[in-house]
């Protein structure tokens, strides 16, 4: 079996007063695509927030390459290896795409390689270059969530974190964001997704997890998931 990357255990983690994460234990292989997914409230994006370091945890440990990073902020996990593109995709609205895309790469040095970088991401974001240097704060939610995925990915990231990716797109631009997440994982990028639209989460994970009231409930392959009768009426709408 391949490395284990990242290692959530006993995960506790208040959120607003309350107890949103209650003891959640889950882990992502190296070159997997892992798809957490849970209705609205279930404690995910505060699971995420707690792993990248923008919360606190109460109880337990989140383990990267092996180590313990509870308690490392931002900064150190993507030096790590460790990105991600948050819900609501936090763009920096008055600079530029370029200039996004180039904040992506600030723990870098190598300028021809953020350059040959910057390029790659015109390809797999052609509606980006189109619009280069305009502001990132005047486009559509879908070009948005493409400049966030896309400057997360400028880090060079070991594993990539996902948060509620298609929410709020039209579904021709879920399309696309699904279809780039196959892309990015088929690179060889370990992805952990948090989405609400489990029926197509689960069907490009390798495997996936359920969560409900900040605890894990069930996990399996993704397809084995996408089959359950249980995830099927409580997420498939079936």
């Amino acid at each position: 079996m391949s490395a284990t990357l990242l290692k959530v255990k006993g995960l506790k983690v208040a959120y607003g007063g309350i107890q949103a994460v209650k003891g959640a234990d889950f882990e992502v292989h190296e070159g997997e695509l892992v798809s957490l997914i849970g209705s609205n409230g279930a404690g995910k994006t505060t699971t995420m927030k707690a792993i990248t370091g923008t919360l606190p945890l109460n109880a337990g440990d989140i383990e990267y390459l092996g180590k313990s990073i509870a308690g490392q902020g931002p900064w150190d996990l993507v030096q790590q290896g460790l990105a991600m593109v948050p819900e609501g995709r936090g763009v920096f609205t008055r600079m530029s795409i370029i200039e996004n895309l180039q904040m992506g790469a600030y723990i870098r040095t190598d300028t021809s390689g953020i350059a040959d970088d910057i390029e790659k991401m015109f390809t797999i974001f052609p509606r980006l270059r189109e619009r280069k240097d305009q502001l990132a704060g005047t486009l559509s939610g879908g070009e948005q969530q493409m400049l966030a995925m896309g400057r997360a990915l400028m880090s060079r990231p070991k594993v990539l974190l996902l948060d509620e990716p298609s929410m709020g797109l039209s579904p021709l631009m879920v399309d696309k964001i699904f279809e780039v997440v196959r892309d990015v994982y088929a690179q060889g990028v370990t992805v952990l997704l948090v989405e609400q639209n489990a029926r197509r989460a689960l069907a490009i994970a390798n495997r996936g997890y359920v969560m409900e009231s900040g605890i894990i409930t069930m996990k399996g392959l993704g397809k084995d998931l996408l089959e359950d009768p249980k995830v099927r009426a409580a997420y498939l709408g079936e």
